[in-house]
């Protein structure tokens, strides 16, 4: 197989495991903030996060998060690699390796020409369905910890999906 060849069968074996997971495989984890939410980042979407009762691998499971799954609050200081989160559902401890920060929402359409729209996307591609469209002028945006290329997940007014990040600013 040429060097071209193979570049690209490397390429394609690569990206195919990353768009599988979810695109969060290989997310930057820290930092982990007390207080503010976090997102499950570096699971296979296959598995899933454990939350347990105590800092430990061994402690009994009191939750399981899926993949890319938000709504993780750090509710006091992180003990060595592991930290207390609450889920509004459960309470437990995770690894700070498989959580990351939501972004403060401080973000806004930018560069959409007058009368357009900015597209929100269910997956990281042009071809991918439409699943809300944002004013020009539209603001509150926050950044989820996933992206892939230019492509930035995003949270604003209840919807989650995928923007180009050259259509965004901070405020």
């Amino acid at each position: 197989m040429n060097a071209a060849l193979r570049s690209c069968a490397f390429t394609i074996l690569i990206a195919a495991p990353l768009v599988l997971a979810g695109f969060a495989n290989g997310a930057r984890a820290d930092p982990v903030v007390r207080g503010e939410e976090h997102c499950v980042v570096n699971v296979r979407a296959d598995d899933a996060l454990n939350m347990r009762t105590r800092p430990s691998a061994r402690a009994p499971i009191t939750a399981r998060k899926r993949n890319a799954e938000c709504g993780i609050l750090v509710t006091d200081a992180c003990q060595g690699s592991w930290c207390p989160v609450e889920d509004g559902h459960a309470l437990g401890w995770v690894h700070r390796h498989y959580i990351a920060m939501v972004s403060p929402a401080m973000y806004c359409v930018s560069g959409v020409a007058p009368g357009d729209v900015l597209n929100v996307r269910a997956y990281p591609t042009p071809q991918s369905r439409v699943i809300t469209r944002l004013g020009r002028r539209q603001c509150d945006i926050a950044f989820l910890p996933y992206a892939v290329g230019t492509w930035q997940k995003i949270r604003v007014d209840g919807w989650q999906g995928w923007v180009n990040r050259r259509y965004l600013s901070g405020q």
